[in-house]
């Protein structure tokens, strides 16, 4: 198991910087990784990601990324149409990332309330991107959301419920996203990552105090998950992708991250993870 890690960071986490802005500062705070997210490519330019510097990509968030309409993508609304965009959207940017590049993607909310449609839709689109990021040698991983999350993105919840769709996908480029924000809640949690096991494409890392809107996080070790526990159990399947900080936030809330200075946020979030990382080694306690 390497003692080597992959740390960068999501440019959700910075998201009233442009994109050219966190190119350049991420470095300066430890990152030598990037989460991509496409609405900050001007006029949807990805030759963009031909200028990176020293960072590379760790994964993208597409534009569109449910197949049903989620809280960032109202449109369009038909699941043909957004599978269609996730599928343009891999073929347009592979050949500017690294192989195995993970895509996200999430279900979205459950049309007219019925999750089992979403989750039966969802496996199979997953199955039909899952074909195109493997024609153009990339990975989709799935996210499951945290239940605060149900009925304005997503039609499952828990690490289990993810797992579970990924099983039933059965397909070798698509796995499963871990972000520690939507799934620390979930039962037998230490299970369900070993479960996971090679499975793992991606973690995103942020903490967690009660909510004030859908998008209310917080920075590593300010909160309530156990988040070095967490990173040990993960570290232990063997996992040696990417652990990006992702922190979605809203900017009509109080103390919103995204109001402070974000290079304070950025360098915060770097060593509380440096520290996260010696407290999760599989041999300490």
């Amino acid at each position: 198991m390497s003692e080597a890690y992959r740390f960068g960071f999501s440019e959700f986490t910075t998201w009233p910087w442009p994109f050219a802005r966190d190119v350049e500062r991420y470095p300066k705070h430890g990152a030598t990784e990037i989460e991509i997210c496409e609405f900050k490519l001007a006029h949807g330019d990805i030759t963009a990601l031909e200028d990176l510097g020293s960072l590379k990509p760790a994964s993208v968030q597409m534009g569109v990324h449910s197949v049903f309409v989620d809280s960032m993508a109202s449109t369009p609304e038909d699941p043909k149409d957004r599978i269609a965009a996730m599928k343009d959207a891999i073929a347009a940017s592979a050949p500017y990332l690294p192989p195995k590049t993970p895509f996200v993607a999430i279900t979205g909310i459950a049309p007219d309330k019925n999750v089992k449609r979403a989750v039966d839709m969802t496996v199979d689109a997953l199955r039909e991107v899952g074909d195109v990021a493997a024609e153009r040698g990339m990975t989709v991983a799935f996210e499951p959301l945290n239940p605060v999350n149900v009925h304005t993105d997503t039609a499952v919840w828990s690490l289990e419920s993810g797992l579970e769709i990924v099983e039933r996908v059965a397909h070798p480029n698509v796995g499963i996203c871990i972000d520690t924000w939507n799934v620390w809640q979930s039962r037998d949690l230490t299970k369900l990552i070993g479960e996971c096991g090679k499975r793992i494409l991606l973690v995103q890392m942020s903490d967690w105090k009660t909510p004030r809107s859908t998008a209310d996080r917080y920075s590593l070790g300010s909160g309530e998950i156990p988040l070095a526990d967490m990173m040990r159990e993960i570290r232990r399947t063997g996992y040696e992708g990417p652990w990006i900080v992702e922190i979605l936030s809203s900017l009509h809330l109080e103390g919103s991250l995204w109001k402070q200075n974000l290079d304070d946020v950025l360098e915060e979030n770097y060593r509380a993870f440096t520290r996260l990382w010696t407290e999760s080694a599989p041999n300490a306690r």
